[in-house]
């Protein structure tokens, strides 16, 4: 069974960068994509970014588009989103998760990472 690790996150400053990664076991991501949920306090979660593992297409919210980044390492079957320029309201607690295909509301995933906190305050 698929199973997500997540690590990154933390507190930091308006314009600040960070990179949260994913790292999976258990079963192989080829054929699965990534999506990078957050959910702020009060908020729904909402799907930010998405990366097919196999062809390596990435798709982003109007929201975040040009500051984050999302990649794949295959051989390490770790998927990171780099996030530049941080603003306070990407403030939130974020997920990744795996399933078949790109989408921004989080139903039919099938596995998710425990989630990392991102605060972006001065």
């Amino acid at each position: 069974q698929l199973q997500l690790v997540q690590s990154g996150g933390g507190l930091v400053q308006p314009g600040d960068s960070l990179t949260l990664s994913c790292a999976a076991s258990g079963s192989s991501l080829d054929y699965y994509v990534i999506v990078w949920f957050r959910q702020a306090p009060g908020k729904e979660r909402e799907g930010v970014s998405c990366i097919s593992i196999r062809d390596g297409s990435t798709n982003y919210v109007d929201s975040v588009k040009g500051r984050f980044t999302i990649s794949r390492d295959n051989a390490k079957s770790t998927v990171y989103l780099q996030m530049n320029n941080l603003k306070p309201e990407d403030t939130a607690d974020y997920y990744c998760a795996a399933g078949s295909m790109c989408g921004w509301i989080p139903l039919g995933f099938g596995s998710w990472g425990q989630g990392t906190q991102v605060t972006v305050s001065s």
